[in-house]
């Protein structure tokens, strides 16, 4: 047996984080087994979330546990650590690893990829911090679902009507994928649950959608953007473009059109930025502090190196002068040659260039409705919602996610989706700590 392992640590466990893993797990097979090499995977969650589903799970189309991926059950051959990367020093090859729990120790490696993903880019908005709530990982699109069925709770045990007109006002900040998505699913979901309450009418329920620029969808092209924009509004959604939010301090929004008016649940979907972790290593990073790729997915100057989505500025070879955008297509198809480059590194071969011409997008805009633009071929309503899920039933990793969610799918067309707020599992110990105070007061 080699007593000097090669030793590949995978910085993230998102979708290029659990990819290239998964592929190298299986290419590397024969070193594994004989410990010539072993991989290490570091990420604060012990799952991978598919992000495109989060929107469908919030709605209560999907369970939440099938939207994720355990990776220590896709990644059996692969260590799994939990914390976060602290520091990086390249230059000597180690890494600063803080467990949740326990001290901080060093990490030697010999090949790193830097696969951290991105965070909500926020803005110094008063009042932000205190009602918003981003779309990014599982817990916020649940949380956002209990939230809007709490809210709707809230105005049917109320005879106050300020109190009833704010739990019922929703508003999102951002119109690309994220906020579209995530409006469209769960203002489907809000106006189906009326039905479920005495007081509340579909036309009582209001949303708002901010988007600080002049379109909704960029990805999906301008004319099926502008018939996004108008699939929304008729859905009687109020889409404020070319407007910013200035202030939500205690619920009271105020926008820089001048209107004002208060809302109790805030979503901000409006853009990410690369995860912190960039700033805390020796690697070249960007003008818009991305890590700073090659084209073969190396890092600039560090053959050892390796970078791709959210967190890298990959260059575009199919488009000159551009780089690759941050989404899942580019994501899922560079972390295939990502790890098909680690190899060939470890065997002394040339290294391939990630070449994948964008084909295009589709969205989901609640059940039965969407919207795509792809090789040019644009479909919208019902066709468009179809290819929606179809894509991404196929990009969801491992068999055993792809057969529940489909089982899901099925169900859901013969029976109603469930339409209950689980708010309290978000304070498990209240009710606990209700107890134990009823008890001291006797």
């Amino acid at each position: 047996m080699n007593h000097d392992p090669k030793h590949i640590l995978i910085i993230g466990g998102g979708y290029v984080g659990l990819y290239t893993a998964l592929r190298l797990q299986r290419r590397l097979r024969g070193s594994l087994r004989n410990g010539s090499v072993r991989i290490t995977l570091v990420d604060p969650q012990s799952y991978m979330t598919y992000q495109p589903f989060l929107p469908e799970a919030a709605a209560g189309n999907l369970s939440p546990r099938h939207v994720v991926a355990p990776l220590r059950r896709v990644l059996p051959k692969v260590r799994i650590l939990n914390g976060r990367i602290t520091k990086l020093n390249h230059g000597g090859r180690t890494a600063t690893f803080e467990p949740d729990e326990g001290a901080a120790r060093e990490i030697g490696y010999d090949i790193v990829v830097m696969a951290a993903g991105s965070i909500s880019r926020t803005l110094p908005i008063p009042g932000l911090t205190d009602i918003g709530i981003g779309f990014k990982t599982i817990g916020e699109a649940i949380g956002l679902r209990n939230r809007v069925l709490s809210q709707l709770d809230v105005a049917e045990s109320t005879e106050d009507e300020e109190i009833r007109r704010k739990a019922l006002t929703f508003v999102v900040v951002g119109a690309g994928f994220a906020g579209v998505e995530a409006l469209a699913e769960l203002e489907d979901m809000a106006k189906d649950s009326t039905r479920y309450y005495r007081n509340i009418a579909p036309e009582d329920l209001r949303w708002v959608l901010v988007e600080a620029t002049d379109r909704v969808l960029p990805e999906v092209g301008p004319e099926m953007g502008r018939w996004t924009l108008g699939e929304l509004r008729g859905r009687g959604i109020d889409v404020r473009l070319g407007t910013r939010l200035e202030s939500c301090v205690n619920g009271h929004v105020v926008l820089s059109d001048g209107d004002t008016f208060e809302a109790d649940t805030l979503v901000w979907t409006a853009g990410v930025k690369p995860s912190p972790v960039v700033n805390a290593t020796d690697l070249p990073i960007d003008e818009r502090g991305r890590v700073k790729a090659t084209t073969r997915l190396t890092v600039a100057g560090h053959p050892d190196a390796f970078t791709a989505g959210d967190i890298a500025g990959v260059p575009d070879v199919t488009n000159p002068g551009q780089y690759c955008a941050p989404n899942a297509q580019h994501a899922v198809r560079q972390a295939k040659v990502l790890a098909d480059n680690i190899v060939r590194r470890l065997r002394g071969e040339e290294l391939l260039e990630y070449r994948h011409k964008y084909v295009g997008s589709v969205a989901g805009l609640g059940l039965h409705e969407g919207v795509a633009n792809v090789y040019g071929i644009k479909l919208r309503g019902l066709p468009a919602w179809f290819m929606h899920r179809t894509y991404h039933l196929s990009r969801v990793p491992t068999l055993n996610r792809k057969v529940r969610v489909v089982v899901e799918w099925t169900l859901a067309l013969f029976f109603k989706r469930e339409t209950i707020s689980l708010g309290e599992i978000h304070r498990p110990r209240d009710e606990f700590r209700a107890a134990v105070a009823a008890d001291r007061r006797r």
